[in-house]
């Protein structure tokens, strides 16, 4: 039987980003946008300063939802994101946090639903998405 996290439960996960998860993630993935590699041209730049890839805030916000299945005893993969918006950027030496709730089930397709919104320590919203998580039961996983 498939099990589904509660609606309304809730996970959070905070990570400061560094200097070395913005470098790791350059090389991993190609994406050497002076935005994120090239302090120099930054300066320059309205915003004065590096800023982390945003697929990499995505990332930090996954792992909250991981957390969430896991304290809920769920079974989930991510089967993608809906209205995603990154609405401000992510600087080196930034804490994000990231608060998943779980906001609908949808058990005809086996979904769970989770909001995500990441926060600065300013309180300033970072990234909004729906995060679609396909829950199965463990006989599915075998």
């Amino acid at each position: 039987m498939t099990r589904y996290p509660a609606v309304g439960a809730q996970a959070s996960f905070a990570k400061t980003v560094t200097e070395t998860d913005v470098t790791l993630f350059a090389g991993i993935t190609g994406d050497l946008a002076p935005h994120h590699i090239n302090a120099a041209f930054m300066a320059d730049h309205p915003l004065g300063q590096r800023v982390a890839h945003g697929v990499l805030t995505l990332g930090i916000a996954s792992t909250a939802t991981s957390a969430l299945c896991a304290a809920e005893g769920v079974l989930a993969l991510s089967y993608g994101y809906d209205r995603l918006r990154f609405l401000k950027p992510v600087f080196l030496g930034d804490t994000v946090t990231v608060t998943a709730t779980v906001s609908r089930i949808d058990a005809e397709r086996s979904i769970a639903v989770a909001e995500v919104r990441a926060t600065n320590p300013a309180g300033d919203l970072l990234l909004v998405a729906d995060h679609l998580l396909y829950c199965y039961d463990d006989e599915e996983s075998r």
